[in-house]
Formats: C-alpha cells, structure tokens, sequence
C-alpha cells in the first residue's frame, strides 16, 4: 500500500547522528547490528553487537564517511538505506551470493530500516530512489543492490537487504542469481 507521505532525505552524518540512533532504538535496528553486518568481518560483527556495533558506526560517521541516508516525516527519523561505494562493505567481497560480476565501479545498497509505523506505505522506494539521487549527486554511474524475492511474504526483519519488486519499480534490473531468492540487481544512472 503506497500513501503520498512527504518524506524529506538527508545524509547521516555527525549533525544527525542522534536521528539515525533513535531510529535504531536501544536495540540498534536489528539484535544490535547497528548497519554494520556488511563492514565488518562475521567474528568482528558478531564479537561486539549491540554497543560495540553501536561504537563503530558512531566512529564512521566522526571520520567524515557518509554511511547511508535518513528519511524524516517532518523531523521524526522514519527510514534508512545504507549506501556507499562498494569497497566500503568488505563482507560483500566474502559472500558468494553478493560477489562482484565485473570490474566496474559501483555504489551499493546493503540494508534498510524502517520503523515499523512506516512499514508497508513505499518507504523503501522512496528510499531507493532517494539513495540513486544520492549515488547520482556524488558522481556514481552504476547502484547495485542486493535484495530478496521470497517464495511467501516475510517480516520485515528478514528483508533488510530490500525487496526485489521494489529495486524494479525503482528502475533495478536483475544482472545475476547465484541464490535462487536473491537477485543481483543495478541501476545506471544515466548522463
């Protein structure tokens, strides 16, 4: 179900960190990921969830790296895409689903969260498409994104990476499956 919300974006960084926290929660989006499943090594990730997680991402976010982007209804933090070239997300390089399939520079989409009163209404494409605005204003030409299409609906929890029907709606095209839920999907953002 698509509402016509007004969502405004803005990049995370150190003035908004305190948003992209309190989107999070106490329990830092999901079993204390705090967006750093892709960053990190499995036994890294694994070894400091929760606050250690937590820690890490603040750290990124104060070296001046732009890890993602935020959605707003008014100023309540509603949604987040992590986005950013693709060296950024190591664990991408590790998995045998997500590996690259050529040379070329691009950025990825690795996870989304939105709140659960925002779930449901087109958030995650307003988001992906707001993500592609993004890639497009720092000079990116391809955004890949690394979503499921499951056989029967799922909570939202297991759908981070995103939704496939969304990517194609947002103008994503399948360009590998090495995993018979999960397409490979980019976007070249045109001249």
């Amino acid at each position: 179900m698509q509402e016509n919300l007004n969502y405004l974006f803005r990049p995370l960084g150190a003035d908004n960190r305190g948003d992209f926290e309190k989107l999070f929660g106490k329990n830092g989006a999901c079993g204390g990921c705090w967006c750093m499943f892709w960053r990190l090594a499995r036994a890294e990730f694994s070894g400091q969830k929760g606050e250690g997680n937590r820690q890490a991402m603040k750290k990124l976010i104060e070296s001046g790296e732009t890890p993602g982007i935020l959605a707003y209804l008014g100023d309540e933090p509603v949604g987040w895409c992590s986005v950013a070239p693709r060296e950024k997300f190591p664990a991408l390089e590790r998995s045998r689903v997500s590996a690259r399939i050529d040379d070329q520079p691009v950025w990825s989409i690795t996870c989304f969260f939105i709140h659960k009163n925002y779930r449901r209404k087109g958030l995650s494409l307003a988001l992906l498409r707001a993500a592609v605005d993004y890639v497009r204003e720092q000079g990116g030409k391809i955004v890949e994104g690394y979503p499921v299409e499951p056989k029967k609906p799922q909570p939202g929890a297991f759908v981070w990476t995103g939704l496939a029907s969304a990517f194609r709606q947002a103008g994503f095209q399948e360009c590998a499956r090495r995993s018979e839920t999960r397409p490979l999907m980019r976007l070249v953002i045109g001249g």
